[in-house]
């Protein structure tokens, strides 16, 4: 289903030369990504670990490593300089010695190749929790100006039918500034996936058909929304239906800019979006394809631990598709 969705990733990726960094570079699954990527010459891939390691494991999985950057933290020409470099953008909170011990872990040495452009992307957790990955992107790459969180979207795919739903991977309890910040970022997020962004946010009311805290907090969001991006389609809070069939939004919402035709649903929580991709994943045989993490300076994302090779391939174009902006 999402073939047409990664060929033409590929293609506006293929030819910039963008380098996405793997940290778990001794993994079957990242390596044989990695391999692919290099051999397809769509980006070029940088593996950590262990030289020796590196190549004896893809031996065994006969795997080529042309075009394969292999780097060894800790045979690292640049080492020091990262660690300077590490310490000043923590500004106090850690030691030299500290940042040095650090950096021999492989998910904060790839995070500062990022920070420093030796590398456009991370893409990592194949072996590692959302934690350890997620982490020392917040601390040295940090979030965008004007964002103060990052936030996670899927993309649900079927056919030739594209959306986005978000928060559906990080923020457990938004507030309307939150809320707010997940909607533009998303927006941003649908024009890299070839969507014209036209956003709804979520509630269990329309247009004030009840009132609550909870109402309250999207209305607000709808506001600080529109302020932050006037020229963005949005609007709420909406019902799903609302939001999705023309000829509710008629009867419910009919001053709306939304008339039942949004692509970009934010949910009101973490447990109402992480519910509802996996109702249209499960019953509606949506494909969901993410989390895919935004509001970063720089792109970092988050594998499964239960991942595939093609997860890994996938999410590195979407890193690598980021890494170039709108």
């Amino acid at each position: 289903m999402t073939t047409d969705l990664f060929m033409a990733l590929k293609a506006k990726v293929t030819g910039t030369g963008r380098k996405i960094v793997f940290p778990e570079g001794t993994d079957d699954r990242i390596l044989t990504a990695a391999s692919r990527l290099a051999a397809e010459r769509v980006l070029q891939p940088i593996v950590l670990g262990d030289e020796q390691a590196v190549r004896v494991k893809a031996a065994a999985l006969g795997l080529p490593l042309e075009g394969v950057e292999i780097v060894d933290p800790r045979r690292y020409g640049g080492f020091d300089e990262l660690v300077s470099a590490f310490v000043e953008r923590r500004k106090g909170k850690v030691t030299e010695e500290t940042a040095r011990e650090l950096l021999f872990d492989e998910n904060y040495f790839g995070t500062m190749l990022v920070y420093t452009g030796a590398a456009d992307g991370l893409v990592s957790g194949a072996a590692h929790s959302t934690a350890d990955t997620v982490r020392p992107a917040l601390q040295i790459i940090k979030t965008k100006p004007g964002v103060r969180k990052t936030s996670g979207v899927f993309i649900m795919v079927r056919g030739d039918e594209k959306y986005v739903f978000a928060d559906c991977a990080i923020n457990i309890a938004p507030n309307s500034q939150d809320l707010a910040e997940i909607a533009v970022e998303s927006a941003r997020t649908a024009k890299m996936f070839g969507l014209k962004p036209r956003v709804a946010l979520l509630s269990f009311s329309t247009k004030g058909s009840a009132s609550s805290p909870e109402t309250e907090k999207v209305v607000e969001a709808v506001r600080l929304a529109k302020e932050m991006a006037p020229d963005l389609i949005l609007d709420g809070e909406f019902q799903f239906d609302a939001a999705f069939v023309p000829e509710v939004a008629e009867k419910k919402a009919p001053d709306s800019v939304i008339q039942g035709d949004a692509n970009v649903f934010i949910f009101p929580s973490l447990e109402a979006g992480n519910i509802g991709y996996k109702i249209a994943q499960r019953l509606g045989n949506f494909e969901a394809v993410g989390p895919i993490l935004q509001g970063l300076n720089k792109p970092v994302n988050d594998l499964s631990r239960g991942c595939s090779a093609e997860d890994a391939y996938k999410l590195a174009l979407i890193t690598a598709a980021q890494s170039l902006g709108e």
